[in-house]
């Protein structure tokens, strides 16, 4: 198969001997890579230059071509001056004129288990550098570490005589994104995505729809909408959905779509108010026990399964849905079924009156629609309500553990302990370490719970799922906590979730970024060092410049520290570790 190469204009990058860095030791890291390689082989710090004609050259491959156009452009104009200069030597020898990319198996489609490991490394002595990697995907992780490497003093400058061995250690990496609550443009999309990239994160997982709107035009149900979008101009169309695919795919992210189902559907009601339960309805009514709620929040609406125009239209959704997505994952949702809006149902009623229960209305839905997403070729996720809640729940024995896949998000480790105990893949998500909404307030008007008195416990604010997680927190989350090793085994990965009651455009790079890089990096290299001690006091200083070097690429990531922090390393640490 054919090469192609790309001329850069003349950096630099580092070099020296080969040997093992203590991933403890950040003063011996002068140069900082998100997230931390596995292994770098690197001491005597020192700099090259590119040569003027210096060329990457790699197979050819219908998504790694765009990823090397791209990275061999940023290279070319990024100009990044760290925050703290690295205290690298520039080397006399002749500049370093190739990056030569190899791929093993170029025909590796971009699928969940995809082999992403790659080795780079750059000769001091200006020999070619070589990018080697089994799979065009592994490729770009290790694009994406080079381009880290390459920095302006000025002149630009970029690691040489190191080595680096990397490949994750969980294959699922994601970000989830709710577009219904409130909507974001394209363009947000796509920069979540590249952000996501630059991370080394691997899935886009897009939380389409919910109660309270609908805007996603599908050919064979443009209905729901047309009637359950916000607004003519707040929608995505089947081109949109393209374009975020193959931009996902030219990134090495997978774009895994979720339609919730059959609960937070209130908006399926405008199109079609015959087969939702209690929608349009008050969610809480006045007086009424937390326990008589018509939905978890404002905006009510559950699919009816027993009218059969449910079945048929839930099917025609899901039928588009795979035409539009070719991620092998379907997440059907299946989260937060609440019983009150079933019960207040007429023809539910009657179906209860003979000895059935809202499980036995579930069962009938899983049983109706999970068999057409697998006829499909699809592996389907839902959220661990599913198999867990108290009240409304289906037996196990209609969920084969080979074709699904369960999300955690309640209750911490121990729904994923549940979870893969019962002999299910998980995916961990759990509300109380990687919800990135939490901790801003409620949403809720005329909520008793802001109004405390002075001096007593101001309690959560309206946020259920208060405090806000930090940084740190991410980080230091251990998804396989009190695991044995088989369980350990089923745990695939970990979504951080920006649900946007109280978020858009103007707040979605802050508030996922860096807090998600923090996630990336457990779920890649881990967050411990090489005699187990937690790495977080490390990570600091890298985290800082990698959130510098994120604004610098166009991503609206918050700050951790103030610039004085960064500017006098150690010194906005303390001793006091108990």
């Amino acid at each position: 198969m054919g090469g192609y190469v790309y001329f850069i204009s003349t950096v630099i990058i580092s070099c020296t001997l080969w040997s093992t860095i203590p991933q403890s030791s950040a003063v011996q890291f002068p140069i900082n890579v998100w997230p931390k390689p596995t292994t770098i082989n690197w001491s005597h710090p020192q700099s090259i230059r590119l040569s003027h004609k210096f060329t990457i050259s790699a197979p050819r491959h219908r998504y790694l071509t765009p990823a090397v156009r791209r990275y061999s452009r940023q290279i070319l104009t990024e100009h990044h001056r760290p925050l703290v200069t690295p205290l690298l030597n520039l080397t006399s020898t002749p500049p370093l004129e190739t990056l030569i990319i190899t791929v093993s198996d170029v025909a590796a489609p971009l699928a969940h288990g995809v082999d992403e490991s790659y080795t780079l490394a750059i000769p001091s002595t200006g020999a070619a550098a070589v990018l080697a990697a089994e799979t065009a995907w592994g490729a770009m992780r290790g694009l994406e570490t080079f381009s880290q490497l390459v920095y302006s003093v000025p002149p630009a400058a970029v690691a040489c005589g190191l080595h680096i061995s990397d490949a994750p250690l969980f294959a699922h990496r994601g970000v989830l994104l709710d577009t219904s609550r409130n909507f974001y443009e394209l363009a947000d999309l796509l920069r979540l995505i590249r952000a996501m990239s630059m991370n080394k994160m691997n899935v886009f997982h897009w939380h389409i729809t919910d109660s309270q709107s609908f805007p996603l035009v599908l050919p064979s149900e443009a209905a729901l909408a047309e009637k359950g979008a916000y607004d003519e101009e707040m929608k995505y169309t089947a081109a949109d959905v393209k374009k975020v695919v193959e931009y996902g795919m030219e990134h090495g992210v997978r774009v895994s779509p979720e339609i919730d189902m059959p609960a937070h559907t209130g908006s399926w009601g405008e199109a079609y108010p015959e087969i939702v339960s209690c929608a349009n309805k008050f969610w809480w009514p006045a007086e009424a026990e937390w326990a008589d709620r018509l939905a978890a929040e404002p905006g009510t609406g559950q699919l009816n399964p027993l009218n059969p125009k449910t079945i048929q239209v839930v099917k025609n959704v899901i039928s588009d849905i795979v035409s539009m997505f070719p991620d092998q994952f379907y997440h059907a949702g299946a989260d937060e079924v609440t019983p009150k809006c079933w019960q207040i149902d007429a023809s539910i009623q009657d179906f209860l009156s003979n000895n059935r229960t809202l499980s036995h209305v579930l069962e009938i839905f899983v049983n109706s629609t999970l068999p057409h997403i697998l006829s499909l070729n699809r592996t389907v996720i839902y959220w661990e309500d599913l198999l867990l809640d108290d009240n409304v729940r289906v037996q196990a024995s209609s969920l084969p553990p080979e074709h699904v896949v369960l999300q955690s998000w309640n209750n911490g480790p121990n729904n994923t302990k549940r979870i893969v105990a019962a002999g299910y893949r998980a995916i961990v998500s759990s509300a109380d370490y990687y919800y990135l909404d939490c901790g801003h307030g409620g949403f809720v008007g005329n909520d008793s719970q802001y109004d405390r008195p002075p001096g007593s416990d101001q309690g959560n604010g309206g946020s259920w799922c208060a405090p806000f997680k930090t940084w740190q927190t991410i980080y230091n989350y251990d998804i396989t906590y009190g695991l044995s090793e088989a369980e350990s085994k089923l745990v695939l990965g970990g979504e951080v979730a920006l649900w946007s009651e109280q978020a858009d455009s103007t707040v979605m790079d802050s508030r996922i970024w860096p807090r998600a890089s923090a996630m990336a990096e457990a779920l890649w290299s881990g967050n411990r060092d090489d005699t187990g001690k937690k790495r977080y006091a490390e990570a600091t200083d890298r985290l800082n410049e990698w959130r510098y070097r994120m604004v610098g690429r166009g991503i609206g990531a918050e700050p951790i520290q103030p610039l004085w922090c960064v500017k006098n390393p150690g010194m906005c640490n303390t001793v006091h570790t108990a």
